[in-house]
């Protein structure tokens, strides 16, 4: 085991999608919080800007792994290199994940459809796959995955059935994964996220169409409540699990009728 293994308290996260917006913050939290901390992403020099800075913050080292999460090929690669230079893994943050411009369901292109599912959808699980290898097999045996679901995976947006429909299956994975982890000591949870403030939500304060046919603008929070909660969910003992956790602005159009 290289050094890598050997900072803060000896435990090793992996963040996809760990480059911008909610996955850079959740990088950064475990990062403050000792973890050596590796993030993915398809730009590599994305991921090499983002490792710096959260390294030079706080003084824990951060590995950044060029991958595309919907390439079967490049997700056993980068996790045969984690288990190379870290010998374990104590948390995966299945974050990753893309979606389209609003448009009508009829007119959403089929290769849109297909790149939106290896994104959210296939990326987890095939990067679950690989950390149930990991996992199984370590000592001490066991890990905690944990999936960034989205409130689309309770109520959708008009316009997104692509996105809404690969958070949706992201519940039934993390129920999945949940149930099969057990055996192996790997937990699974969910974070429901609702208008966290970043570059992907930066719309929101223009307006966004609702789901009456208006247009309003939509309240945001900080990205660090995100972060906050991931780092709660991640901290506990693996005999505990959260298994949905949704965190949203307060006042957005998402609770009754908004």
């Amino acid at each position: 085991m290289t050094e890598w293994g050997r900072t803060g308290k000896d435990r090793i996260a992996l963040v996809t999608g760990g480059g911008t917006g909610i996955g850079l913050a959740v990088a950064r939290g475990l990062s403050a919080e000792g973890y050596a901390v590796i993030i993915t992403g398809r730009r590599a020099a994305v991921l090499e800007t983002a490792a710096a800075e959260i390294s030079t913050e706080t003084g824990n080292p951060v590995r950044a792994i060029a991958c595309d999460v919907g390439d079967p090929a490049q997700v056993a690669a980068a996790f045969e290199q984690v288990k190379q230079e870290f010998g374990r893994l104590d948390v995966l943050v299945n974050n990753a994940g893309s979606n389209v411009s609003p448009a009508l369901l009829e007119d959403i292109p089929f290769a849109e459809w297909s790149n939106i599912l290896a994104a959210n959808l296939t990326g987890a699980f095939l990067c679950t796959q690989q950390a149930f290898k990991l996992m199984k097999d370590q000592n001490p045996r066991g890990g905690r995955i944990i999936n960034n679901g989205s409130i689309s995976a309770t109520a959708p947006r008009p316009n997104s059935a692509p996105y809404t429909a690969t958070k949706h299956a992201i519940t039934g994975l993390t129920k999945s994964i949940a149930l099969d982890g057990r055996k192996y000591d790997i937990a699974c949870g969910q974070i429901d996220i609702g208008n966290a403030a970043t570059d992907m939500t930066a719309r929101m304060n223009a307006g966004v169409l609702q789901a009456n046919g208006d247009i309003a603008s939509e309240p945001t929070m900080s990205v660090k409540h995100v972060a906050d909660a991931v780092i709660y969910m991640a901290s506990l003992p693996l005999d505990a699990n959260v298994l949905t956790m949704t965190v949203m602005a307060t006042a957005m159009p998402f609770v009754g009728r908004g």
